[in-house]
């Protein structure tokens, strides 16, 4: 028993270390899974307008370098024919991602991500020929550099040229490759145009102008109340030397009105996911910008309540560095273990308890074998058959207190063994006593006396007659 007993105790301690063994095996394997589900490769949408446009390759950067960074976001390019219609598709919630310049009809969904690029409006003149004031500007026979004609209308409308007095003509669309000192020598006396200022900083050509003294850079005086009044339109500022270095164009800076390009998400997308995004696009500007320049200065969007364009709150918590904290962060994955590690655990328990636990004798089913002892006490014929039936008896009480001390036996009828050892141990006694008083030798002499005179005979006669 003691042999049997030491089994029962190793083998259930080892089911106890093996199921907590692979609790904590299954459990980590099921947070990895919910990692690896919580950053399973995510798929966005990204309207483009024209496949060869600057829009669709900002975002074939963008899906190299979400790929170059290990990502979990794929980007899927979806081409239009124009912006317009990319915008389209996003506002019917068919893309996840557009680019919109802010003079575009917002969709209302969209909430901004990144500025990446900035138009500005260049007022030029004839060398030593100043335009203080937009009142001095109407007067002149003006022409529009822009890249598409929504640029020229744009322009038109937010100076106010389409008021006046023969516009169709005093107010022309430039033809395409036309020079300042072209434009001046056919007649016309300022020149507005309209481009991203960072092709702008990069063109060369100003430069060159600049040195034979072929233009005057002029200010918009009025930038302020124009921002004001369209809030499509953003305040710029044109920097000393933006256009020239040498001689510096302007002289000084100057005011001037301008336009957004942002990069939106719809408001839906949650917001780790807009966070990441994010993340990447500004830790990795420098492989964004494009070869003309666009994207070269991605700024981050406007977080106040009252922009035109509402940043992504997830757009926000990096631009704001609203950094989480460790439980925060991980809190989804520790809710994951916690959860996973209750209901394996449990699982293992009650595997353990109902099935493959080796159950501890009871102690009344012990008594049963003391009853067995304590049968066989009155067929003892001699003290020393006595004594094994008490070594038994004694060895039996031994293992169940080891038992009881190990778990290998229950207390489960304890009473009863109780009893019954008792009542064994008291019968062992009394034959004891009897043995004493009575020796086996006087016994087998009341049993069977000596034979008598006649018998002897008989047992003679018998012999004799044989």
């Amino acid at each position: 028993m003691p042999q049997r007993g030491s089994r029962v105790v190793k083998s259930n301690r080892t089911q106890i270390l093996l199921f907590a063994i692979l609790t904590l095996i299954l459990t980590a394997a099921t947070v990895w899974a919910g990692r690896v589900w919580l950053r399973n490769s995510e798929t966005l949408v990204f309207a483009v307008g024209d496949a060869n446009g600057p829009e669709a390759r900002f975002a074939s950067r963008l899906a190299s370098v979400l790929k170059n960074n290990s990502s979990r976001l794929r980007l899927k390019i979806v081409p239009n024919g124009d912006n317009a219609k990319a915008l389209q598709q996003f506002d019917r919630k068919d893309a996840n991602l557009a680019i919109l310049r802010t003079d575009a009809r917002i969709p209302p969904r969209a909430r901004a991500v990144a500025i990446l690029e900035r138009d500005v409006f260049l007022l030029i003149s004839p060398a030593g020929q100043k335009i203080k004031s937009l009142a001095d500007l109407k007067k002149k026979k003006i022409a529009i550099i822009a890249d598409n004609e929504s640029s020229a209308t744009l322009a038109r409308n937010i100076l106010e040229l389409s008021n006046i007095p023969n516009a169709a003509t005093q107010v022309q669309m430039a033809p395409t490759g036309a020079t300042f000192d072209k434009l001046f020598a056919s007649g016309f006396g300022a020149v507005i145009k309209v481009g991203h200022a960072s092709q702008i900083v990069k063109d060369k050509s100003y430069e060159q102008s600049a040195r034979r003294g072929g233009f005057t850079l002029n200010a918009i005086d009025s930038a302020k109340a124009i921002a004001r009044k369209n809030p499509a339109i953003s305040e710029e500022t044109l920097a000393t030397g933006m256009l020239s270095a040498s001689p510096a164009v302007p002289g000084e800076d100057l005011d001037t009105v301008g336009l957004e390009w942002l990069l939106v998400a719809q408001s839906r997308l949650p917001t780790t996911t807009v966070s990441d995004l994010a993340r990447i696009i500004y830790e990795n500007k420098a492989e964004l910008a494009l070869e003309n320049g666009f994207a070269s200065r991605i700024e981050p969007a406007a977080t106040d309540k009252d922009a035109f364009i509402v940043a992504h709150p997830g757009a926000a918590e990096y631009i704001n560095d609203e950094g989480k904290s460790f439980v925060e962060r991980y809190g989804d994955l520790m809710y994951v273990a916690l959860a996973a590690l209750s209901i394996i655990g449990t699982i293992f328990a009650a595997i353990y308890t109902k099935v493959t636990r080796i159950t501890p004798e009871k102690a009344s089913e012990l008594a049963t074998a003391i009853l067995d002892i304590g049968e066989r006490v009155e067929y003892a014929k001699s003290l020393d058959a006595l004594d094994e039936i008490q070594d038994e008896l004694e060895t039996i009480l031994r293992n169940v207190v080891i038992g009881l001390r190990d778990g290998t036996i229950s207390s489960d009828g304890l009473d009863t063994f109780k009893l019954g050892y008792e009542f064994v141990r008291d019968e062992i006694a009394l034959r004891r006593d009897h043995l004493k008083r009575h020796p086996p030798s006087q016994e087998i002499a009341t049993r069977d006396p000596a034979p008598t005179h006649d018998d002897k005979v008989v047992v003679v006669k018998t012999a004799h007659s044989a």
